[in-house]
Formats: structure tokens, sequence, C-alpha cells
């Protein structure tokens, strides 16, 4: 089987469509590496990009993305619904084919330490990669967004562990990370009042005693007047999406409020909507082999 890596970078830029696509312009450039996916969030001002390939490759492209990044995003400008500390913001590296987990972690240390020392940017590494168990969970690393960096990289508990010890003014900070596949699951509701939003997030948020693997916000949608729990969903084999939407809908409704849909942002595992389908159409010794598309690619 061939090795193959995945990376799905997030960039703090969802408007500029110029921007956008000439970020993913260099990883289309790079040779055995294969653009999946590319989605934008104006409201977020954000943009998530999925490709797969050889490693080495893959890291050439996540460090030409980055590097162009931060040529084009000017983190002082910068306003989005969603946290964010840098011009790219996070690269998260998931082992898919014929690559341990060890060997992924060393990948982001490499790519990590080539960022910081070329492009002077600070760079954390976090989730298996992280260097201390304070470091592990993104938001913690994330707290303060790009406006409280600057002080933050000053604190010896927050040394960066590449690149420079003070903030680059334009491109902010990076995190850089190997982990499993994630899914970022967003739930819309039918009202304006960003405060139900946020206190249903809080009830399923792990952090604040809700699922475990479940890291949730309460954001406001302008665009279309109403307000969201944004999630990411970082084990959804512990966690199953199921679970968590069955307990937003219930939340919602203590408020007079309703579910009015939900969205997938990039690329979600299959198993992940199996997994849904197996729980609301309660389908008997269910077999993934009845699957059609996947006997077929079989």
């Amino acid at each position: 089987m061939a090795r193959i890596l995945q990376c799905v970078p997030n960039f703090s830029e969802g408007r500029n469509k110029e921007v956008i696509e000439a970020i993913v312009d260099e990883v289309r450039k790079v040779d055995e590496v294969k653009l999946l996916d590319y989605s934008s969030d104006k409201d977020h001002n954000r943009t998530v990009v999925t490709f797969i390939g050889e490693p080495e490759r893959v890291l050439e492209a996540a460090f030409n993305a980055c590097k162009k990044a931060s040529e084009l995003i000017d983190m002082t400008k910068h306003i989005g619904e969603h946290p964010r500390m840098g011009a790219t913001d996070v690269i998260p590296l998931i082992p898919i084919s014929d690559i341990t987990e060890e060997y992924a972690i060393e990948m982001s240390k490499k790519l990590g330490k080539r960022i910081g020392e070329e492009l002077n940017i600070p760079v954390y590494l976090y989730e298996k990669s992280a260097s201390a168990p304070h470091r592990e969970n993104l938001a913690k690393i994330r707290k303060g967004q790009y406006e409280g960096m600057a002080e933050k990289l000053k604190e010896e508990e927050w040394a960066p562990d590449f690149g420079p010890n003070e903030l680059n003014i334009k491109a902010g900070v990076t995190a850089v990370g190997a982990r499993m596949p994630l899914v970022a699951f967003n739930v819309n509701l039918d009202t304006d009042d960003l405060s139900i939003a946020k206190k249903i997030s809080k009830a399923v948020r792990g952090s604040s005693g809700g699922f475990a693997y479940c890291k949730a916000l309460g954001i406001e949608i302008k665009e279309r007047n109403i307000v969201q729990v944004s999630m990411n969903m970082v084990d959804y084999t512990k966690t199953p999406l199921y679970r968590v939407f069955d307990m937003i809908e219930r939340e919602a409704n203590r408020y007079g409020v309703n579910v009015i849909g939900s969205e997938i942002i990039g690329l979600v595992p299959m198993n992940a909507l199996i997994d849904c389908a197996n729980y609301y159409l309660k389908v008997e010794d269910f077999d993934e082999s009845q699957i059609l598309e996947k006997r077929i690619f079989e």
C-alpha cells in the first residue's frame, strides 16, 4: 500500500477569493499531492483545505501554502467569528495509509521547525505532537487569540516549540500537530439570540461537563441572521455526531428554539455518517459490507 498522509490546514481568510485561490494553488502545484476539498465561510472568515499524498510531498505543500498565507493575510486586519491566532491558524497531519502515529508526529515536528525557522513564525506543537500536557488542547494554545499572543509568548510556559519568542505581527502564530480524523460539525438554530447558542455550547462542550471529545462555541451567522453551535468532534468513535445533535435539539427546545439544519465543514469519515444512519433508522444487524460503494471500491 502507498504511504498516505492527510493534511487539513485552516487559514484565516474566508472572504477574499483571490487570496484563497492563491493559497490553494500552492497545494495544486505539488506533485504526488491530491487536493480533496476546500471550503470557506464568510462569517468565520476562515478556509479549510484538505489534501493527501506521499508524506514528504504533503509537507512541502503545507509549507508552501503556509508561506503564501503569511504573504497575503494580514492578521492585524482580520475579523471573524471563529477563534484564530494566525494567518495559517492550524495544520493537522492525519495518518491514513501505511503510516504510524509516531511517524505523523515526526513529520509534524519537521514541518513546525521549518515554518519557525524559514518563515519566522512562532509554532506550537499540539494534540499527539504536544511537547507538554497543557499544550495538547488547541483551544488552550489559542486562548487569547491573535490579540493576546504577543503577551502570551513572553510567558515561560507558553514559549513556542519552534520559531521566535515574539509575535509575527502580520502572520501571527501557527499550531502544527498529528491527530486522528476530526469532524467539523455545526448546528444552526432559528434564532438570532447568541446567548442561547452559548448556553447550548456550554452544555455539550466536554471541558464544561458535556460530551468528551466535543469542542463547541456559540457564534453568530450574521448573513442569515441566526446563531450556530459550532463544533469540532475530535473523536467521533467515542462521541458520535447523533448523540450531540440530539442533545442540542433538546436543549434548544428548552428555550423555545428549533434546529433548522446542520453542516459538515470539509470532509468526514464514512463511518461517522454510517453511525448516524444506524441510529436514526434503527437498522437491525447492519453490516458495512452492505454499502454498495464500499463493495465496489474493495
